[in-house]
């Protein structure tokens, strides 16, 4: 794969190799896009409209990639149980969460009919309510962001839609606008 750079810090293979899941079965899965006409300049917009000012600001040694592109058979192992402690890999939800980016089903459809791009980010040393207020501060175009907990990965998205939302989840997994009013006000005359 040549080294194509998605932003001024991250590469193709940066984004497309960075979770847990590949990495335990790395041999077994191609992390890349399929259809990467759509989805690298996708990818690319995230980066360089989103995280390139998060890491601006915040440090590059202090940025984690958790979470970048989900290719066709990551998603597969995502859904796999570990054969060690029988849970699942992860979690994916294609169909809303934007990480297959432009990625096309065996039908010929997105799988997310939001599109855009979207990964999953920590800042070390500052809590994730924080980078939520900067990117706030910041007026940065999201379409949506999920906030798991202080110490929890970001999830943020780019896309044509640029909603500006922000969930939370229940102890259930739920999505819930619960408790993070603050933010949702914010963004509300942010976007205004």
């Amino acid at each position: 794969m040549a080294e194509i750079s998605l932003g001024k810090y991250f590469t193709i293979e940066d984004f497309c190799t960075c979770t847990q899941t590949y990495r335990k079965y790395a041999d077994k899965i191609n992390p890349y896009p399929d259809n990467y006409a759509e989805t690298l300049p996708a990818l690319s917009d995230l980066n360089c409209v989103i995280l390139d000012p998060i890491i601006d600001y915040f440090g590059r040694e202090n940025f984690r990639l958790t979470y970048g592109f989900c290719s066709k058979d990551l998603k597969k192992y995502l859904a796999k149980k570990d054969p060690e402690t029988g849970l699942k890999n992860g979690r994916v939800a294609p169909e809303i969460d934007q990480h297959l980016a432009y990625e096309m089903n065996q039908n010929g459809k997105y799988y997310c009919k939001r599109l855009g791009a979207a990964c999953d980010f920590l800042i070390l040393g500052v809590g994730s309510d924080r980078v939520i207020d900067w990117i706030l501060a910041e007026k940065l175009p999201f379409d949506s962001l999920y906030f798991y907990g202080v110490d929890q990965p970001i999830h943020i998205s780019y896309g044509p839609q640029n909603k500006r939302e922000i969930w939370t989840f229940t102890a259930s997994g739920q999505p819930s606008k619960k408790g993070i009013e603050h933010w949702l006000e914010l963004a509300k005359q942010r976007r205004n």
